[in-house]
């Protein structure tokens, strides 16, 4: 009798995606709770010379040098001013960690997989791969990010160097 309630949890688990909601420029979006290292108040970001144009710069989280990509920047989108509520969402992208930049980080979410749907053919592009779908609410849209895509490899080699020269400078 155990057994089968705990297939049965298994296969409800199957069928939902729990998701870290943030906001972004007055829209929401969200990535895998399972990519979230954690979450931190914005703090000192010590820029890094010739950086890539989103790469807002590096910080120290508890000994390990992190880049920190502003997703405004990265998406294109109008630059907006920190505030009380802007959060660095600490994740696990391939073997690397990184910050992203949010303007603030709104719920955690446990959703329906059959409420995500792809993004329309008319609003993607080839530079818009990150968007994994859009999960339909009650009340509103949230973007889901394939943050595999959003810092896509060459980018991921540049955060990568960057962290380790200033490592290497911190030494």
């Amino acid at each position: 009798m155990r057994r089968r309630a705990t297939t049965a949890e298994n296969q409800e688990q199957d069928r939902e995606e729990q998701l870290v909601v943030f906001d972004l420029a007055s829209e929401s979006y969200a990535v895998d709770i399972g990519a979230v290292q954690e979450i931190i108040r914005m703090q000192h970001i010590t820029e890094v010379p010739r950086a890539p144009q989103f790469v807002e710069g590096v910080i120290n989280l508890r000994g390990k040098v992190i880049p920190v990509i502003d997703l405004r920047r990265r998406f294109g989108l109008t630059e907006g001013e920190h505030s009380r509520t802007s959060r660095i969402v600490v994740v696990d992208v391939g073997e690397h960690t990184i910050g992203i930049v949010v303007d603030g980080v709104s719920e955690v979410l446990r959703i329906p997989r059959s409420t995500v749907e792809p993004p329309s053919p008319l609003v993607t592009t080839v530079d818009s791969g990150y968007l994994r779908g859009i999960a339909k609410l009650e009340d509103r849209l949230i973007i889901l990010l394939d943050l595999n895509v959003v810092l896509g490899s060459a980018e991921q080699h540049v955060t990568e160097s960057l962290a380790a020269n200033a490592a290497k400078a911190a030494a």
